[in-house]
């Protein structure tokens, strides 16, 4: 998941859009979540093809040639604020590309996409909790209601409708994984909101973010070659990874940049609600894996309680 506000330095938003009359940002705005939703489906297909900490590295070492050649002069521009900030740099980079890159990756070993999908979609939920409690100030009852219904729903999903399982402390260690990778993104998305950082702009700081987060996988990376981790090779590995650096991440990210700026951060936020379902259809589609009961309550759950959690609250009349 991406958070919806829009860094400083981007464009003012509007508040309206006619989509009617602009199909180019409705167009955008249908396939941006899809994009991003891509990345789960993509990692699940290659486990076993490509090990999972060589994937990461690839897919963001591709991302970041395709972004720094736009992305430089800025880079250049703002080079002592990146000076001054390169622990936060690292801290994004570990958060956004290792808890969210190659963690993911070697959780859908033992995990289906769909499960992933509903558990990482829970990120907007904690970055509502989250933001509340570093603020101190309590959840309004609709959101926490909301914020009670996403975790139900990711429970659910974690024990597989096996409510037993949570008595015998019996979890999936890939859930538990897809689980960690949701609260570092939300924890990235706070990061994010303001500080020296924002001032370039969101292009500028996702590149800087994404050389550091490559520069943090590489050891890694090293470490499973040389432990016979198997590395990409062939066509089918090649063409994850490099889909995996175009669609899910530098697609994704820019379309999301244009939703912003043409259609306003609310609507484009309210348009990320899609990504769930975008996600689990495309696992049945593609990769065959069966739906549960379970699996339609957790998605009616989480979704709701996305929803709720992030509606804002309604202003009093004077």
């Amino acid at each position: 998941m991406t958070d919806p506000s829009p860094a400083p330095g981007d464009s003012p938003s509007p508040t309206h859009i006619s989509l009617a009359r602009n199909p180019r940002a409705l167009f955008a705005l249908l396939a941006m979540p899809l994009f991003f939703a891509t990345n789960l489906i993509v990692g699940r297909a290659v486990v076993g093809t490509v090990a999972p900490w060589s994937l990461a590295f690839w897919r963001w070492l591709f991302a970041v040639m395709m972004l720094l050649p736009f992305a430089a002069p800025t880079l250049i521009r703002y080079r002592h604020v990146l000076l001054a900030q390169w622990k936060q740099i690292l801290l994004l980079g570990l958060l956004g590309m290792v808890l969210c890159g190659g963690n993911v990756y070697a959780a859908l070993a033992t995990t289906t996409a769909t499960n992933a999908t509903l558990i990482y979609t829970t990120s907007t939920i904690m970055i509502v909790v989250m933001d509340a409690v570093l603020a101190r100030r309590r959840l309004p009852l609709v959101q926490l209601l909301g914020t009670l219904a996403g975790f139900a729903g990711i429970a659910l999903i974690t024990v597989h409708g096996e409510p037993l399982r949570l008595m015998e402390l019996q979890f999936n260690d890939g859930d538990l994984g897809i689980l960690v990778a949701a609260i570092s993104w939300a924890a990235y998305s706070l990061m994010l909101r303001d500080g020296p950082l924002t001032r370039m702009g969101g292009a500028a700081t996702f590149t800087t973010v994404a050389i550091a987060g490559t520069a943090l996988v590489a050891p890694l990376a090293l470490w499973e070659a040389a432990n016979g981790g198997v590395q990409p090779h062939g066509l089918e590995a090649w063409g994850a990874i490099l889909f995996l650096a175009i669609f899910p991440s530098v697609l994704a990210f820019t379309l999301f940049l244009y939703c912003v700026r043409m259609a306003g951060a609310p609507v484009t936020a309210n348009f990320l609600y899609t990504m769930p379902v975008y996600g689990v259809l495309l696992a049945v589609l593609l990769l065959g894996e069966e739906l549960h009961l379970y699996h339609a309550v957790g998605f009616v759950l989480v979704l709701g309680g996305v929803v709720l959690a992030t509606r804002r609250p309604a202003r009093k009349a004077h």
